[in-house]
């Protein structure tokens, strides 16, 4: 068989080929999103797969696909999982027909998240089996063995990854595809119509077959001791913290490896806990095993007490955290007088044309955000929105919000933004109870005709889909003008022409009830764009210019000012792509087109 170097995520959807999946769906967002990007490029004519609008639509399209009798999958990060549930806890109960796989993508330290949630504690929450790979090997190997646990247990499989996982790459064997038939569908009312008489009919089933499964764990190949005689330390640990272990002790202690993390191996780990003394439980996260281990009456077991419960592990956390040894390959530097280097929003964004407007109104609202590229808007000097949570809550805030404002006498406007990709996710819903709720309130749709910050995925705005062929786009205004919103109360406007977003201000906050503003203008990173401002930038005449900086005010990457010469410059051509915001701060005229 052949060998390759694969991410985590790339293994996953090998492993997904290889075990002959034929549906996948998914939301993309980091560190999930590679996953469907290759099952959609590499495997489109195996695979049927689709971005769907959120994290619920993807698990229950997948999940249709199960109960037709197709072994299917669906992908996300791991605060996606908490808009999945309500599926996946009724399909905790139903089970399945084809094996059905969700893959859960955990992000401690937040790289790209709102909070470190560790998913783990969903599986025996929602009563579905989960797996836990270690590396890009086991990636691939576990997804083929969680579709037959699904389809052995009648259990959705919760494949659980972290952001280790999924971008460090090591070397795959790969496989065939295993041709998996398609199971004949039958009407099966008592197993899949989850009315109150059918769960709990249902939920005496699921807990036996979890016992079942409970007893297959404790001699599942997913789950291995790693003996060394002689040994005085014992480990437990899973996915990615094995690695750590691995590279701190190497062969000087026992390890029990469990890649079966729902239901656990007790036996297993009860035999293997009972022959050390000094029993560590090193997982990242929440204390999931040193739990379980504590459950199972080892309260000798050391874990959380030494090994926090925030951020990710490394060598050197997990070296200094249990070990007395020096760390060779860390080192301090001193007085570096590194400068912070803040995320910004990219040179020729669409977004920075809205937010830059939006400040001359600073003492006439009160402003929300959302999860999206336009979220890097928050910093100085734009300071483009107070608070942010999750995909939606920009607009659905509103609703109360705008009225606490108005009990407390602030005459301010409650004023909220999300971007394209977000609308189709949970705006639409949110935007549904503002006009419903009659809401005093302007909500913006900032759309820059793609699903930008996990990396220019396809959205329903767009015209094609995930395997690149054609597809119907989804009108953001039609969808706003059929809530009820009249023209009265709408504006559309090129974020970056500060006379036309300055107008639909003006008139969204003088406005009663609910006003809708729709910026559109694509992301200066789309390859047409890009394509198409080819040779375009702007620049600054030194002879015009009289050092006022108000052109530095909109926080481009593309400008610089030269503190010698008192002038600003164009320090970044190749990003500038010409949009002209900065023209429209120079009163001068100093700033002009190049290559039109």
């Amino acid at each position: 068989m052949s060998k390759m170097i694969m991410s985590g995520n790339e293994a996953v959807a090998r492993g997904a080929y290889e075990a002959g999946v034929r549906f996948a769906s998914a939301y993309p967002g980091t560190p999930s999103t590679e996953i469907l990007e290759n099952i959609g490029g590499l495997y489109k004519d195996d695979i049927y797969s689709e971005w769907s609008p959120n994290e619920k639509v993807a698990a229950e399209a997948a999940f249709g696909a199960s109960v037709g009798g197709m072994r299917s999958m669906c992908a996300f990060k791991h605060v996606g999982m908490n808009v999945a549930t309500d599926l996946i806890f009724t399909a905790g109960y139903s089970g399945v027909t084809g094996g059905f796989v969700l893959v859960t993508a955990d992000d401690p330290a937040c790289h790209s998240s709102q909070n470190e949630q560790d998913n783990r504690l969903y599986a025996p929450h929602a009563k579905i089996a989960m797996v836990e790979a270690s590396d890009s090997q086991e990636c691939k190997d576990f997804m083929k063995a969680a579709f037959e646990l699904s389809e052995k247990f009648d259990v959705p499989v919760l494949f659980r990854m972290t952001t280790r996982i999924c971008h460090s790459k090591s070397i795959v064997e790969l496989g065939e595809r295993e041709e998996v038939p398609v199971i004949k569908y039958e009407r099966h009312a008592e197993k899949y119509a989850m009315l109150p008489a059918t769960a709990r009919v249902r939920h005496v089933i699921r807990e036996d077959l979890l016992a079942k499964m409970a007893e297959y764990s404790n001699t599942s190949e997913l789950n291995r001791v790693e003996e060394v005689p002689g040994a005085k330390i014992g480990i437990v640990t899973s996915g990615i913290s094995y690695q750590y272990v691995k590279e701190v002790f190497g062969d000087t202690v026992s390890v029990l490896k469990i890649g079966l993390t729902y239901p656990l191996p007790e036996k297993l780990m009860a035999d293997f806990a009972a022959k050390y003394e000094t029993l560590y439980a090193v997982e990242e996260g929440e204390p999931y095993l040193e739990d379980a281990l504590k459950k199972l009456g080892f309260h000798n077991v050391i874990g959380k007490e030494k090994l926090t419960i925030q951020g990710e592990f490394n060598t050197k956390v997990v070296r200094d955290a249990l070990t007395d040894a020096k760390d060779l390959f860390t080192y301090k530097v001193e007085n570096a007088n590194i400068p912070a280097r803040p995320p910004v929003l990219c040179a020729g964004c669409p977004h920075r044309g809205f937010y830059f407007a939006l400040k001359n109104y600073k003492d006439k609202y009160v402003s929300a955000g959302d999860i999206g590229c336009y979220a890097l808007a928050v910093n100085p000097p734009l300071n483009g929105f107070d608070f942010q949570f999750d995909m939606g809550a920009g607009f659905s805030t509103l609703v109360g919000f705008s009225r606490a404002l108005k009990a407390q006498g602030d005459t301010r406007k409650a004023i909220g933004q999300l971007g394209d990709s977000t609308f189709f996710h949970s705006g639409l819903t949110s935007l549904i109870d503002l006009v419903s709720s009659e809401t005093n309130a302007v909500a913006v749709v900032l759309d820059n005709s793609i699903t930008a910050m996990t990396g220019h995925q396809e959205n329903p705005g767009t015209y094609k889909n995930l395997m690149g062929y054609e597809s119907p786009a989804i009108s953001i205004e039609a969808l706003v003008r059929a809530c009820g919103v009249d023209d009265d109360h709408l504006r559309i406007v090129d974020p970056v022409d500060q006379k036309a977003v300055c107008e639909a201000l003006d008139a969204g906050l003088a406005a009663e009830g609910l006003f809708v503003i729709i910026t559109k203008r694509p992301c200066a990173l789309l390859k047409e764009v890009i394509k198409a401002n080819a040779g375009k930038h702007v620049k600054v005449d030194p002879d015009k210019c009289v050092g006022c900086k108000m052109c530095m005010k909109i926080a481009c990457p593309s400008i610089a000012f030269d503190d010698k010469a008192k002038k600003a410059m164009i320090a970044d051509v190749a990003n500038c792509n010409q949009c002209g915001l900065c023209m429209q701060q120079c009163k001068v005229g100093a700033i002009e087109k190049v290559g039109e």
